[in-house]
């Protein structure tokens, strides 16, 4: 913050401001909102607004000006170009004090500094110079005021700070091409169109260019005239016509050329995958492995009580609550670019990924959401890998509910964040804060109420215990919600963590009694239903669901999943959908960017990309009920708003398209700032434009914007380039929806090899199998073959979507070699992988157990993941779980069961709640560890004292 070489050009006191530029430069020179922000007060000085202007109190005692001083970061200077800076300036006892131009960062490069005598008597100041040097919008530039070199202590008061300059305009996107298309690509038999900047009366030539840059497709645009959201003139290019599939089209206008882009649905079906991957990214409480996300999104677990951190294993109450307990609070997923974990937005992200599911079991192909199709670490345990992304959120909600015995006892804490906001960047396990519940709120166990609900039904045929576990928590929340309906969250709850405060849960009364009615089919639940003003779809509405707003998402459950409600009723839910959907339509028939979004001003808003996506889920269902191609259509252009066909001309998607945004607000997902750490990884959704500014960065650069201009990749700007589970969630469900819906060429290209296997937790009759995809860009990989090669004798073992397996039934001490075989959506084979040879443990005396374990390893530490299975035919009451370490590893915290260490031998022993495990019936338990040299795995395990065969 020190500027360092002095170089004063003018100053006058008590004159006229110099017009020397068009554009104010600086943010909150007036400070009338009662703030600071974004100036910052430095070392040796405590800043504050005081009958509205700017006062800090200054120590004495300092030997240079700069060793006491405030300023505003993030000043545009333009080279060559003339500024006038105004002020008005008092001080309690007369002193020197500077205003310094020039570089925020080392060297500290200076463009002009000007001393001047401040009084106790208010003067008014004019400087005036000429920028020797070249700071972008949001780049290092600084004005500051250095206030130090004085002996005695002082107090300065600093108003109307004005700064006047520069030639180039506000507004922070870069110059780009005049036409805006979808840059990730347009399905086969679907329209396709692009949006054009033009002031032309009349149609314009377009013309559409192959990969080679030969002409394919000609015709004229449709003007269009002044479109009110993006403030352009814009005609419309639309190329349906032409349907050959085809990687690096490009349109051109004139001397226009958009972004490439492809004529496929490989583009869609592949954002099906990354959207959902998000979620794994933003797990809390588990390592993020490199065998899943690679080496560079990999991290150590975040907020496991491992220093720095303070964890989530024992978090208190807010000090002033004095709840008298702690809770284990540990998973779930970091809410958006900070660390806290917010009841309310988990609710609807999580509901989304289960309702993604449900929607496609039950109208559309689930098949493309089973075991394997994730890169995480439970695929391969025969449970749908989304519903085992939404559970590691849903158990989390769970853990959020007050303990039987305590007051408010079955409702749920609102939240779980860090007592002061964490600096940009940090690393989740490099959080240092303590961590703190909010007090329990209505909405929030409300939204445990109906996602346990949702989450127990779907898992009731593939995990009977849990899904009865997940139903009796659900109840107990409702009950305890009906008899505390009023306790809303603090809207002045916001330090360290977002305050999603809501005063109305009239829409998460009549949601959570919706899944529990749809569930349990209890008259007291449909009662709550039928009887709510909600009811019948009255929640839809053209501006859509969110966090805030979620009686539609009961609606959607009572549309989807059969009941005993009258037909009729079900028949008006639906049309409300369909309505809404027509509604879109209609607005969207007359916008040049068309999204289906829609404010009672006409303003953008924060997360306005979340809703997008969700009024898109409203088209898409309005298409599965009515089958009209309208819809379809309707929701096929959401997903090309989102993927660049907007005036921003960014891809909202990261990974997505040749100007895809990449400098997200993220603490760990920071390059922008620290140069060692990752971009957004393919598939996070950015919070996308809003009128509203609320950040100091997007203010300065974007000042005056037209509604869907609003926007900036720039990591500081949170208030449009956040990212967040509930916005991800939205497109998640569209894009798998979109990527279903998008038709296929015929096939007559077989898929490539698939990757080598790898082999592990060997034992004496399996062994878990994985192995990088095969490709096949026309119909897409269907399943693979693991193939037990010997001689010419070839043997499948499994035949799995995803690329992961265990297989099973291998004789032991037995030498085996494997391949993996690639089949398409066309049924066509693949070559044979490369081949991998592994020999089977011996044969031992069975113990009615089997035991998995797996590891996920960086430089000296690891979490381990077991999963012990009884495989005998009697239920055990209890269990304990012994092995020896072959290594240096030592367990440092443990989960899940009680875990102790004696030299390399390790006990793990059963809680109350997962004692008992009947037949054929698994438990999952896991640790933290430490380890010197090599990492292998344990291979010997016993279960109450009997080796695991």
């Amino acid at each position: 913050m020190v500027l360092l070489v002095a170089a004063a050009l003018g100053v006058t006191a008590g004159s006229v401001p110099a017009s020397a530029a068009d554009y104010e430069r600086l943010l909150n020179g007036t400070f009338a909102g009662g703030t600071i922000d974004p100036w910052w007060a430095g070392a040796g000085t405590t800043g504050r607004v005081t009958g509205g202007e700017f006062c800090t109190d200054v120590a004495g005692g300092t030997a240079n000006g700069y060793d006491a001083l405030v300023g505003q970061n993030g000043v545009p200077y333009e080279t060559g170009r003339p500024y006038t800076l105004t002020f008005d300036a008092h001080a309690t006892t007369t002193q020197q004090i500077s205003a310094v131009a020039g570089e925020a960062v080392s060297p500290y490069r200076q463009i002009s500094r000007t001393d001047l005598t401040v009084t106790p008597a208010t003067q008014h100041f004019t400087v005036t110079f000429t920028s020797t040097l070249d700071f972008p919008n949001a780049g290092n530039g600084q004005l500051a005021f250095w206030f130090g070199g004085q002996a005695a202590a002082n107090t300065i008061c600093l108003d109307n700070i004005s700064l006047i300059g520069g030639v180039i305009p506000p507004g922070g996107l870069p110059p780009t091409s005049g036409i805006r298309v979808n840059q990730e690509s347009y399905p086969l038999g679907l329209p396709k169109r692009a949006t054009v900047i033009s002031d032309s009366a009349t149609p314009l030539t377009w013309t559409l260019k192959n990969s080679a840059g030969t002409a394919v497709a000609t015709g004229q645009t449709r003007p269009r005239g002044a479109d009110a959201p993006s403030g352009e003139n814009v005609h419309e290019i639309d190329f349906s016509a032409y349907d050959t599939a085809g990687t690096g089209y490009t349109l051109t206008v004139g001397s226009e050329t958009s972004f490439p882009f492809d004529i496929s649905a490989d583009g869609l079906k592949k954002l099906r995958y990354d959207s959902l991957a998000f979620f794994y990214h933003q797990r809390s409480g588990i390592a993020i492995g490199a065998q899943y996300v690679g080496a560079t999104y990999a991290r150590p677990a975040g907020h496991v009580n491992v220093a720095p951190n303070q964890g989530d294993n024992t978090v208190p109450c807010r000090s002033d609550l004095n709840c008298g307990y702690t809770l284990d609070v540990r998973g779930g997923w970091y809410d958006a670019g900070d660390h806290g974990k917010y009841v309310v937005n988990g609710g609807i992200a999580a509901w989304e990924l289960l309702d993604e599911y449900e929607r496609a079991l039950r109208v559309g192909d689930a098949s493309a959401l089973g075991d394997g199709k994730l890169a995480i670490p439970e695929q391969a345990n025969g449970v749908p890998d989304i519903l085992d992304e939404a559970r590691w959120e849903v158990d989390f909600l769970l853990e959020m509910q007050v303990p039987d015995g305590k007051p408010d006892a079955g409702m749920v804490h609102h939240k779980i964040h860090d007592a002061q906001w964490t600096a940009l960047p940090t690393r989740p396990d490099q959080d240092s804060q303590p961590r703190r519940l909010s007090p329990p709120s209505t909405a929030a166990t409300l939204n445990m109420a109906a996602v346990a609900a949702q989450a127990a039904r779907l898992w009731k045929t593939i995990d009977p215990a849990y899904s009865a576990k997940l139903l009796a928590a659900a109840e107990k929340a409702y009950a305890a919600a009906k008899a505390n309906p009023d306790k809303l969250a603090d809207p002045n709850d916001g330090t360290g963590g977002g305050t999603y405060s809501d005063n109305n849960v009239s829409d998460e009364f009549y949601w959570a009694a919706a899944e529990l009615f749809a569930t349990t089919a209890k008259s007291a639940y449909r009662a709550d239903v039928t009887g709510s003003p909600l009811y019948r779809g009255a929640s839809f509405t053209t501006h859509g669901f969110d966090w805030g707003s979620t009686g539609a998402l009961g609606d959607i459950t009572l549309a989807l999943v059969p009941t005993d409600l009258p037909a009729a009723d079900v028949a008006a839910i639906k049309s409300a959908i369909t309505t809404t959907a027509d509604s879109h339509l209609t607005q969207m028939a007359a916008m040049g960017y068309p999204a289906p979004y829609r404010t009672a001003d006409g303003t953008y808003e924060w997360g306005s990309n979340g809703l997008v996506a969700n009024n898109g889920v409203v088209l898409a269902l309005a298409y599965d009920f009515t089958k009209q191609a309208k819809y379809r259509d309707g929701a096929f252009q959401a997903m090309d708003y989102l993927l660049g066909r907007n005036p921003a001309n960014y891809s909202y998607v990261s990974g997505h398209g040749d100007q895809a945004v990449q400098n997200v607000h993220h603490r760990f997902w920071a390059h922008e700032l620290d140069a060692s750490l990752p971009a957004a990884p393919p598939g996070a959704l950015s919070g996308g434009p809003n009128s509203g500014l609320q950040d100091p960065t997007a203010a300065r650069l974007l000042t005056g914007c037209a509604p869907q201009r609003c926007f900036v990749d720039d990591i500081q700007a949170y208030s449009v380039n956040e990212v967040a589970i509930n916005w991800n969630s939205a497109l998640a469900w569209l894009a798998n929806w979109t990527a279903e819906k998008s038709p296929s060429p015929g096939d007559t290209t077989a898929p490539t090899a698939a990757g080598k296997p790898a082999v592990f937790a060997v034992s004496a009759t399996g062994a878990t199998v994985t192995w990088a995809a095969a490709a096949d860009p026309e119909s897409g990989v269907k399943n693979y073959d693991v193939v037990s090669v010997s001689g010419t004798t070839r043997k499948v073992l499994a035949t799995v979507t995803g690329t992961a397996t265990t297989v099973t039934g291998l004789a032991p001490s037995t030498a085996y070699t494997l391949v993996v075989v690639a089949r398409n959506g066309a049924g066509l084979t693949g070559p044979d992988s490369a081949a991998t040879q592994f020999t089977t443990l011996p044969g031992t005396p069975a113990g009615g157990c089997a035991v998995t374990y797996t590891a996920n390893t960086w430089s000296g530490g690891f979490t381990a993941s077991i999963t012990v299975t009884n495989t005998g035919t009697t239920t055990w009451p209890a269990w304990t779980l012994k092995f020896p370490f072959p290594g240096s590893q030592k367990v440092t915290q443990g989960w899940s069961a009680t875990w102790t260490q004696s030299g390399a031998d390790v006990t793990a022993t059963s809680m109350p709640w997962n004692a008992s495990v009947a037949p054929g019936r698994s438990v999952s338990i896991g640790f933290n560890g430490s380890y010197t040299g090599s990492n292998p795995a344990p291979s010997a395990f016993a279960v109450n004292g009997k080796a695991c065969g």
